[in-house]
């Protein structure tokens, strides 16, 4: 009798096992979904930003370089159009990450520095464990009592 009632405990153990780790497994997916999903919704931002800030240094761009040739005609000084290629460089950036393949090519510099350049994304003090949490926590929690 004790045998069987042992072999269902044993058998309702290891379901209850399967159980939890499919359980823990969606959840885990499921955060990383949504780690990605907010990912992606900040790098939509990023571009939002680029292209709304772009349509404003756009238009000043233009007036400027507009305003600096015609008085480097008007006064026959063309050193007044010197401003304009600094100014030409930051209007090719936000182009190129708002419109571009900006993104795209740093997204494959990142995967390069990933693959061949690991050393640079060395944490200084190594990797953040869980003792050291523990540690720092209690040095810093006014309601822990050790005993």
């Amino acid at each position: 009798m004790g045998f069987v009632f042992s072999k269902s405990m044993n058998e309702n153990m290891k379901n209850q096992q399967e159980f939890m780790l499919m359980n823990s497994r969606l959840q885990l997916e499921r955060q990383l979904m949504l780690q990605n999903e907010m990912r992606e919704r900040q790098m939509a931002m990023q571009i939002a930003w680029s292209r709304e800030f772009l349509k404003y240094y756009g238009t000043f761009f233009g007036l400027t370089t507009i305003s600096l040739t015609a008085g480097a005609i008007k006064r026959k000084k063309p050193a007044l159009l010197v401003p304009i290629v600094p100014l030409s460089f930051i209007f090719a950036y936000q182009c190129d990450l708002g419109y571009g393949t900006l993104l795209q090519r740093m997204k494959g510099e990142a995967e390069d520095i990933l693959e061949t350049d690991k050393s640079k994304l060395q944490l200084p003090g190594g990797m953040i464990t869980f003792e050291s949490l523990e540690k720092a926590r209690k040095e810093q929690s006014q309601f822990f009592i050790d005993k």
